[in-house]
C-alpha cells in the first residue's frame, strides 16, 4: 500500500487517520491570526481533503492556547495602503473587493466540503474566526472560549459569513444583538444562543470530544452522511416545497446502494455494519 502524502503548509497541519481528518490553524504564537499565508493555504488544504475518497469527518481547531483571534490586521493596513496610493480610487477598491472574494472563498470551501466539519475551539474565537465556524457543520468549545463579533469595533461589516449563516444557526435577534456590540460573550452563552452544542470543561476534554463525535459520525453510511450535509444546506437556502424535492430527488438517486444493504443487514443480523469508503 502506498503511503499517504499529506500536503505540508506554512500555517496549517493536516493529520488524517483512517476515515477521521483533523485541521489545525498553527500560527499558536500569534493566536492563530489568520494572515494572507493562512487565508491562501486554507482552500488548498480543503481542495486536499476533498479528493480523499477515506475521509469521513473533518476537525479543525487551533494549535495553542486559541482557536484564532481572527483576521492579522496587518492585511486591513495593506489593503488601505494600496488604496490610497492608487491614483484612481476605484481601481484601488477593485483590489480589495479581489482580497474580501478570496477570503469568502477560503471560508466557502468548509461549507462546500461534502463531509461534516466539526470546529472544536478553545480561548479565543474573534472576527473571522466567528465566520470561520459559521462555515463549519457543527461546533463544540472548551470552558475557556470567548467568542466576539469583532468587526463593529475595527469599522467594518462582517464579510466573510457571520451575518450570511449565523442568523440559521442562532436567530436573527440574536446575531444582530452581538454585531452591533460587539460583546465578548463565553461557552455558557454560546450553548444558550445554540453556536455550540457542548461546553467541555478542558482543552483535553475538547480534543477528546471532538474525537468521539467524529468517530460516532465516521461509523454511519457515508453517502448518507454525505447527503444528509448537502440537503441541510439546500434547505437552509431555499423553500420547503423546494428542500423537500431535492431530498426526495436525492434519495431516489442515492439511496439504494451498497450503504443500504450493509445497513439493513447489521440490523438484522445485530451486528456493527462496515462501510466502504
Amino acid at each position: 500500500m502506498t503511503a499517504l502524502h499529506i500536503p505540508s503548509f506554512t500555517t496549517l497541519q493536516i493529520e488524517l487517520k483512517e476515515h477521521i481528518g483533523w485541521l489545525r490553524l498553527n500560527r499558536p504564537e500569534k493566536a492563530n491570526s489568520i494572515n494572507q499565508a493562512m487565508w491562501d493555504e486554507l482552500p488548498q488544504a480543503l481542495a486536499w481533503l476533498q479528493r480523499q475518497t477515506t475521509l469521513r469527518v473533518l476537525v479543525l481547531t487551533g494549535n495553542g492556547r486559541h482557536f484564532t483571534a481572527g483576521i492579522d490586521l496587518a492585511i486591513l493596513r495593506r489593503e488601505r495602503d494600496a488604496i490610497a496610493a492608487n491614483a484612481c480610487g476605484s481601481r484601488g477598491r477593485e483590489g480589495f473587493l479581489d482580497f474580501i472574494e478570496s477570503a469568502q472563498h477560503a471560508f466557502n470551501a468548509f461549507e462546500n466540503l461534502r463531509v461534516p466539519v466539526i470546529a472544536a475551539i478553545q480561548g479565543v474565537c474573534i472576527g473571522g474566526g466567528v465566520d470561520l465556524i459559521a462555515a463549519c457543520d457543527l461546533r463544540i468549545c472548551s470552558v475557556d472560549a470567548r467568542f466576539c463579533v469583532k468587526e463593529v469595533d475595527v469599522g467594518i461589516v462582517p464579510d466573510v459569513g457571520t451575518i450570511q449563516r449565523l442568523r440559521h444557526v442562532i436567530g436573527y435577534s440574536a446575531l444582530t444583538e452581538l454585531s452591533y456590540t460587539g460583546e465578548t460573550f463565553d461557552g455558557a452563552k454560546a450553548q444558550r444562543l445554540g453556536l455550540v452544542s457542548q461546553v467541555c470543561p478542558s482543552e483535553e476534554a475538547l480534543k477528546q470530544t471532538a474525537a468521539e463525535l467524529a468517530a460516532t459520525i465516521a461509523a454511519k453510511p457515508p453517502v448518507a452522511v454525505r447527503g444528509i450535509k448537502r440537503n441541510l444546506l439546500f434547505s437552509r437556502d431555499h423553500s420547503v416545497a423546494d428542500g423537500l424535492a431535492y431530498a426526495a430527488a436525492w434519495n431516489a438517486g442515492m439511496t439504494m446502494g451498497r450503504d443500504l444493504d450493509e445497513s439493513m443487514a447489521a440490523l438484522s443480523e445485530k451486528r456493527t455494519p462496515e462501510y466502504r469508503d
